[in-house]
């Protein structure tokens, strides 16, 4: 077949975001699939006289468009770059010829591109929902005008409506979309999580010497890899190693990424006196350096802000965690936690740090049996449930349905 993979922000190893798209996009070349993405970048040596810069690369033909973005501009600005991506990568789209177009999301406009490409040459798409747009973003406030509201949820129904299948990354977006939408039950049946890279993230020659960064090494850390966002809520890790250090110091908290909030996210650390003391903040980094630092910390960790429509989450963080083979610690409900409790995986915190909950989670970090078995649970579930084979042959299911039909 030959795949459109239409992904606004499509990352390689040696770059700063997730992989999953390059993971299951170099996969679907190896099974003999021609694979052609449409993607933006910001970071490349962009020639200003052409819109579009096309490379070759592992297999893969990339047409990027450059369109500068980032965490810390308003949601209008980031709107205003979505709809930009989706006004050129539409006619980029009618400009080659494919068998189907993988669209992931977010954002939802995403699909868009794909649903014209549809209804123009009769190409079918898959619609990939990474987060239930609009239904998050409406939620956490970043959209309050009920009549863009109203207008969203028509496009997020028009997309579900055309889409030969519908992808959730978790069970709990499954529900979401399920939910309000029971006709496109069917269209959801293969739910495909994000992935545990397992030989990434096991193969690493060496580990950070953390008394040459720190000045001592620590005897427990817990690794957040990701965004400093408003949906993180960054500051529930600040508080919790307030508390954490009167109880035990040899328990750090070791945070690397950037975002919008990562300078408040410092300046609290420095008021509650945590900073560079069981508070370690660092650079992003790229994603192959990634397994050297999961595999130098002790349990990696997500968190979000105390918003029910965001357990829904997929996020990499649990997914590197696991394939890793590190115990997950997390600050919310949902599929994530009934997974983690199931499995014996790791830790759930409460959305509201206490002092009890902060001392329930410091003897549990002092349990060195518990902590083995779950190392070796974790591992276990991401090659059983999370691993690359098991999401690319799960899309493979669907090209097949898609060729029969």
């Amino acid at each position: 077949m030959k795949i459109i993979y239409l992904h606004q922000y499509f990352k390689f190893p040696d770059e700063q975001g997730g992989t999953r798209s390059y993971d299951l996009a170099t996969s679907f070349v190896k099974e003999g699939h021609k694979v052609i993405v449409v993607s933006a970048t910001q970071d490349l040596n962009y020639d200003n006289k052409e819109r579009w810069n096309k490379i070759e690369k592992e297999g893969l033909t990339i047409h990027y468009i450059f369109l500068p973005y980032g965490n810390h501009l308003s949601y209008l600005k980031r709107s205003m770059v979505f709809f930009q991506f989706l006004w050129f990568s539409t006619f980029k789209l009618f400009k080659i010829k494919s068998d189907v177009v993988l669209a992931t999301s977010t954002p939802l406009t995403i699909g868009i591109p794909a649903l014209l490409k549809k209804w123009f040459h009769k190409t079918p798409f898959v619609f990939e929902v990474r987060d239930v747009w609009p239904e998050a973003v409406i939620a956490i406030g970043a959209i309050k005008n009920k009549v863009l509201q109203s207008i969203l949820y028509k496009l997020e129904k028009l997309i579900y409506k055309n889409s030969f299948a519908i992808v959730p990354l978790s069970v709990d977006m499954q529900k979401s979309i399920v939910t309000r939408y029971p006709n496109y039950a069917q269209k959801t049946e293969i739910v495909i999580p994000n992935i545990s890279e397992i030989n990434r993230f096991q193969q690493v020659s060496s580990k950070i010497d953390w008394h040459d960064r720190l000045n001592f090494t620590p005897r427990f850390s817990v690794l957040y890899a990701g965004t400093f966002g408003k949906v993180n809520g960054i500051e529930y890790v600040i508080n919790l190693a307030a508390k954490t250090i009167k109880l035990d110091p040899s328990l750090v908290y070791i945070l690397i990424g950037q975002g919008a909030q990562k300078e408040d996210i410092i300046n609290l650390a420095q008021r509650k006196n945590v900073l560079n003391k069981n508070v370690f903040i660092f650079d992003p980094i790229a994603k192959q350096e990634l397994p050297k630092w999961y595999n130098s910390t002790s349990m990696g960790s997500s968190f979000v802000i105390d918003i029910k429509e965001l357990w829904a989450n997929s996020a990499n963080k649990f997914f590197d965690t696991l394939a890793a083979g590190n115990p997950v610690l997390i600050n919310y409900e949902g599929w994530q936690a009934e997974v983690i409790r199931k499995d014996n995986l790791g830790y759930v915190l409460p959305p509201q740090i206490t002092l009890k909950a902060a001392q329930d989670f410091v003897l549990y970090t002092q349990d060195e049996e518990l902590y083995k078995t779950q190392k070796m649970n974790a591992l276990n579930k991401a090659k059983e449930s999370y691993s690359l084979e098991v999401a690319y042959i799960n899309y493979l299911r669907i090209f097949n349905k898609i060729q029969i039909d």
